[in-house]
């Protein structure tokens, strides 16, 4: 793709609870129990609504999570904190992370569906799979279905799931005999105010691009580099064309962990601070889950050795992100760093999704670069801490999008689809 981008930039924050870092919880701005109150959520609805923002997103958890690695190992249903972030405001996205693996297409397309209403249609999921053996223990199994069979399940689910809201309201009999789901009767719930609530797919193996380009409205994906950033997109959207879609029906949004500060010093700080204030094992602990090698019993002041660079030994079971280990390995490639490095290293460029250190004024550098080489259609944002930096973004950054006439002055549409739609742009 080349030419001239019009539209302008989507952007939404992924609410890890307080922040993506493990200490952000000790912020003089938080209390250690916020996240149990139903003010702090508005707090965060209304400041990203403030910002303009597109969506917010706001991951499930089948399992507590490992605080090795885990920054926020205890989170509540995504569903029910939208639900009630909705009566707060008035546009924002409120879109859920929920599984395939772990929930049911009809109880969960209901749920999802009530949460469309209850908003006047701002409703999304975040479509994934579920990959731990955690998780799939609380489910009364010994260890989590094989990759190519989840993704097989998540097809058909998300299938399912949009025949029974297009079939909404309708009073249209549904039949679907399928290997995972079989239906045959009427769906007896009011149509979606948008038509149907949206639908984001996050993962970045194979089988989740393939499912990505068949059926999600956008794809929430992790990339360090432009360059294979670049390549994402375009695999994307020539497999939504393939599909018989039109491919700016589907928008790429890349996670970035932001610190934000007046000047790029100041950021540095604020992150090592941060850092150094979590849990000593934290950076080892996620890069060990997310590459699948135990990382403390490699040589700290060597080059990563060359079997960890390669695949998984078993990809059909791994329990990291194969989208997260594939940008981790080729940012360790490209750089060539020693582990002792790229530990430090990930504190600035990020691990798994990128990572941005720096001014307001860069930020919006980097996501003016992104967007126009056609590597996204616009980012989520994950600071470090929600409370404080959300002001930044909707203070400081936003203002410096409009001014490059790269985001919105105000909403315009009223529903999650009609900013996904009033934003894409247009090759000319």
């Amino acid at each position: 793709m080349s030419g001239t981008r019009s539209g302008h930039v989507l952007l939404g924050l992924n609410v890890l609870v307080y922040g993506y870092i493990p200490s952000a919880w000790r912020s003089p701005l938080l209390g250690t129990d916020d996240f149990l109150a139903p003010e702090y959520w508005e707090r965060i609805g209304t400041l990203a609504e403030r910002a303009r923002l597109d969506a917010v997103f706001l991951a499930d958890a089948l399992a507590l999570g490992d605080p090795a690695y885990d920054a926020n190992p205890i989170r509540l249903d995504p569903t029910v904190v939208w639900a009630h972030v909705a009566r707060a405001t008035e546009h924002i996205g409120l879109i859920a992370t929920a599984s395939t693996t772990f929930n049911d297409p009809v109880e969960l397309s209901a749920r999802l569906l009530t949460l469309d209403h209850l908003s006047a249609g701002r409703a999304g999921w975040n479509l994934v799979t579920t990959r731990d053996d955690r998780s799939a223990a609380n489910f009364g199994l010994d260890r989590v279905v094989a990759r190519s069979r989840r993704y097989e399940r998540a097809a058909e689910f998300a299938d399912l799931a949009r025949k029974l809201w297009s079939a909404a309201g309708t009073g249209r009999r549904i039949r679907h005999e399928g290997e995972h789901f079989h239906y045959d009767g009427e769906f007896r719930a009011p149509a979606s105010p948008q038509g149907l609530p949206v639908l984001f797919q996050a993962g970045g193996s194979p089988g989740g691009r393939d499912l990505a380009s068949r059926y999600a409205d956008g794809v929430f994906t992790a990339e360090i580099t432009p360059e294979t950033a670049r390549e994402h997109y375009r695999t994307v959207k020539r497999g939504a064309a393939r599909a018989g879609r039109d491919p700016r029906d589907v928008a790429i949004m890349p996670g970035l962990l932001l610190t934000l500060g007046s000047t790029e010093e100041e950021a540095r700080r604020r992150v090592d601070e941060l850092y150094e204030t979590s849990p000593s094992r934290y950076a080892a602990g996620w890069l060990s889950h997310a590459i699948g090698v135990d990382v403390g019993a490699l040589e700290l002041d060597e080059p990563f050795p060359p079997e960890v660079l390669r695949g998984p030994a078993d990809p059909e079971f791994f329990t990291g992100s194969i989208g997260f280990r594939d940008s981790i390995l080729e940012q360790i490639r490209q750089t060539r760093p020693t582990v002792r490095e790229y530990l430090r290293q990930t504190r600035y460029s990020g691990s798994g999704h990128g990572g941005f250190v720096g001014t307001p004024e860069q930020l919006a550098d980097r996501i003016e670069e992104w967007y126009h080489s056609y590597a996204c259609d616009g980012f989520n944002l994950q600071p470090d801490i929600l409370v404080d930096s959300l002001e930044v973004i909707a203070d400081e950054l936003v203002p410096l999008l409009r001014s490059r006439g790269l985001f919105r002055e105000e909403y315009e549409p009223t529903t999650l689809r009609g900013h996904l739609t009033s934003a894409r742009a247009v090759t000319t």
